[in-house]
């Protein structure tokens, strides 16, 4: 245990829960404006409310990108930090910044040139097209705003300062929640800009959220500073980020990818189902809020024990975390099935979408606890550096389950074959990435048995409470 590795002592379950809920309050406010750009579009027609239903699985993965750079520098930092290496830390915080970055310059670029590509292997119907280029392209070259708030984040959440990573989820959708009707709408002194106004509110938000991650991290213990960076030490420190963010960001990545691949098969049975997926896609993302900041705080706690060397501790967590995830998950589903149509019908007045978004609810919301165990166990096995792993479930569970299904399923009962898929890939990869973790921790816990009886001391592990 260390003065700066602060998770590794006290309760696990009281560091669980002090570092989930501000995670949840910014997550609730990050997922919060979806469904804001999904109302104020919603209202402007069912074109727009189409084209912003194709465009949410492509932004929800560019955003997994910038959540791999979060794992990335989390894992480096929370894991030297247990070691008590302080200005390690920092060194990897600032090269962390710095590849992100980069990264977000030549990933905006590639966006911006390949986006008509991109969405016509998608099946987005040539009338649409206009109106997803309009969104997309002010998005693509404020996409670099993006992954430079993710690099601080990640700072912040790898030392623990979870109030101060969630502010700066929350004061980007405060920002949007002022512009979007101001911009899409043209309610107040500026003109409406329809679809497009939601991606100008986006990017401003984006740096305005940049500029307060810069001040909270400046004000931190870890701070960003440039006397660290040392080309002696770039290769070490761009490979350590790399081996965890890089799976990480993929990981991430490839959930809202197979989402898209479903939205295309979608789009053969009309822009209604492409409509009524994407409104219940903005319900669905923010009800698996807590879920999602559950596998963001799990990662620093994991990383710090496991750097610590208390890796019992790091298992008890895990187990605490996957348990709540399914209860909650369960409860989350009976809500939504019960008031399927009423929640879609905050979208749209079209009642084949309300249909569609209710049906979509009534199947795949079962599968909500399962995606959460998904996510914690990948958090978890992204912060002790099995990332490849975490990779390996989230790759298999989209290529291996959920593409096959949706189209057998798709063939044999439309829409609802392609909601069913997504059920499927949620059971079968939540239960295979939990028994991964699971298996990984123990084996740790039995390593660290095993050095405490070569050096004499008591075969226990530490206990977490």
């Amino acid at each position: 245990m260390t003065e700066t590795g602060k998770l590794t002592r006290g309760p696990v379950r009281y560091h669980l829960f002090h570092q989930t809920w501000p995670a949840l309050i910014g997550v609730a406010a990050l997922m919060s404006i979806g469904i804001v750009d999904a109302y104020f579009v919603g209202r402007e027609g069912a074109d727009q409310l189409a084209a912003i239903s194709f465009i949410f699985p492509i932004v929800t993965a560019l955003s997994s990108l910038g959540v791999g750079v979060i794992v990335g520098i989390n894992s480096v930092v929370s894991r030297a930090l247990g070691r008590g290496e302080h200005d390690l830390a920092e060194t990897r915080g600032l090269q962390g910044f710095v590849i992100a970055g980069f990264a977000g310059v030549a990933i905006g670029l590639l966006l911006w040139l390949f986006q008509g590509d991109l969405f016509a292997a998608m099946n987005a119907g040539g009338d649409l097209e206009p109106l997803i280029t309009a969104y997309m392209t002010p998005y693509a070259l404020g996409f670099p705003f993006v992954m430079a708030m993710m690099s601080l984040s990640g700072m912040l959440r790898g030392q623990g300062a979870a109030m101060r990573s969630s502010i700066i989820l929350i004061v980007n959708a405060a920002a949007n929640w002022v512009l979007d009707p101001m911009l899409i709408a043209g309610w107040g002194p500026l003109p409406g800009y329809g679809i497009a106004g939601a991606a100008y509110a986006s990017v401003i938000a984006f740096g305005l959220a940049g500029i307060t991650a810069f001040a909270l991290l400046q004000s931190s213990d870890l701070k960003l500073r440039l006397s660290r960076f040392s080309r002696a030490g770039w290769g070490e420190g761009a490979r350590a980020l790399i081996r965890v963010g890089g799976p990480a960001a993929i990981s991430n990545s490839i959930n809202p990818i197979g989402l898209a691949v479903l939205t295309g098969f979608l789009a053969t049975y009309g822009k209604d189902a492409v409509a009524g997926y994407g409104a219940a896609g903005r319900l669905q993302s923010f009800a698996v809020v807590p879920l999602l900041a559950l596998s963001g705080s799990i990662g620093a706690i994991v990383g710090q024990n496991w750097g610590a060397g208390q890796e019992g501790r790091a298992r008890k967590a895990l187990l605490y975390a996957v348990g709540f995830a399914v209860l909650y998950g369960l409860a989350v589903a009976a809500l939504l099935v019960g008031f399927a149509s009423d929640f879609a019908g905050l979208f749209t007045d079209s009642q084949p979408v309300i249909d569609a978004a209710a049906q979509y609810l009534a199947i795949a919301a079962w599968g909500y606890g399962l995606y959460g165990a998904l996510i914690v166990s990948n958090g978890a096995l992204n912060a002790i550096d099995r990332a490849g792993q975490a990779l390996m479930v989230s790759v298999g569970r989209v290529l291996l389950v959920m593409v096959p299904a949706a189209w057998l399923l798709g063939r044999l009962w439309r829409e609802g074959g392609v909601f069913a898929a997504e059920l499927a890939a949620n059971l079968v990869g939540g239960s295979i990435a939990f028994w991964i973790a699971w298996k990984v921790l123990k084996d740790g816990v039995n390593a660290q048995r095993a050095r405490s009886h070569e050096a004499g001391a008591p075969s226990e592990v530490q206990p977490a409470e």
